[in-house]
């Protein structure tokens, strides 16, 4: 993999990729909120000799520091589309976790018809209609919440609510050891909030490829649960529950999560 930049006004987001071929699939992979490129390790290294792979440290995160936090979601779909844009990437599959799940259905919201396939991994759905008006008042207000804790409790809130597994817990207490205490409150804090004010314009965000929805049967990450079953009642979208897994599932089973991205790319190409 090599690493490359895309300057912004706002700072240099970096990511990575393993040089675009045409003719093969390629894998676009979003980390969460507070998470950099390396929560897809695994699925980077099971991938990368067989399709396209670009994973991106988002804005804010890893690499991509200092970035000045006064971007949307809308602008973070737009830095994605000028990556692609910029390594000749078409019709993606967009694979997201977390917050990176969001970014997938705002970019297909303003760049529609573009995606090839979507895999959300413990996400929830930008729609208005799922989400409560306490919920959205709460995401708005992370950031005190966050700051109310002492660093070492809200590490150990963080490493323990995202992983169940050693290796994803050890992999999310390197991530947030890169932090100092106000700057990941500031991050989360402003992630949460842009999220929020997507979801408060009330847009269709609608998914225009086949999609695959996947959350970890121990996700305890705000309603990710709930919002997943009644996101896959509405739409049809097939729901993949994860044994021994929580929010992060793709670090707590990453054979079987890598076996189902397998699976959701063949099917693509078997319909084509």
């Amino acid at each position: 993999m090599t690493e490359k930049i895309y300057e912004t006004l706002y700072g240099t987001i970096h990511y990575w990729t393993n040089g675009i071929s045409p003719g093969r699939a390629s894998l676009v992979f979003l980390p969460g909120l507070t998470a950099d490129h390396r929560l897809f390790n695994k699925q980077v290294e099971a991938f990368q000799d067989k399709y396209n792979v670009l994973v991106w440290d988002a804005p804010g995160h890893g690499a991509s520091r200092p970035f000045r936090l006064e971007f949307s979601l809308d602008d973070k779909a737009a830095f994605l589309h000028g990556i692609l844009a910029q390594e000749g990437i078409t019709r993606p599959v967009l694979i997201g976790q977390s917050m990176g799940g969001y970014v997938a259905q705002c970019y297909m919201d303003r760049y529609p018809g573009t995606v090839g396939g979507f895999i959300c991994i413990d996400s929830a759905p930008l729609k208005r209609e799922y989400i409560t008006a306490a919920e959205l008042w709460m995401l708005k207000r992370t950031e005190p919440m966050y700051r109310a804790f002492p660093w070492k409790l809200l590490q150990r809130c963080g490493i323990n609510g995202c992983a169940v597994s050693d290796y994803g817990r050890q992999l999310m207490c390197e991530m947030m050891a890169a932090f100092e205490k106000d700057e990941y409150c500031a991050l989360a804090g402003h992630g949460f909030r842009i999220l929020a004010e997507a979801i408060e314009q009330n847009r269709p965000y609608d998914i225009d490829c086949p999609a695959l929805l996947i959350c970890g049967e121990q996700d305890h990450a705000g309603s990710s649960k709930r919002y997943n079953r009644a996101w896959a009642k509405k739409t049809g979208f097939p729901l993949l529950w994860i044994k021994n897994a929580g929010h992060n599932s793709n670090t707590d089973q990453p054979e079987l999560i890598n076996a189902s991205i397998e699976n959701f790319i063949k099917e693509l190409h078997h319909g084509i």
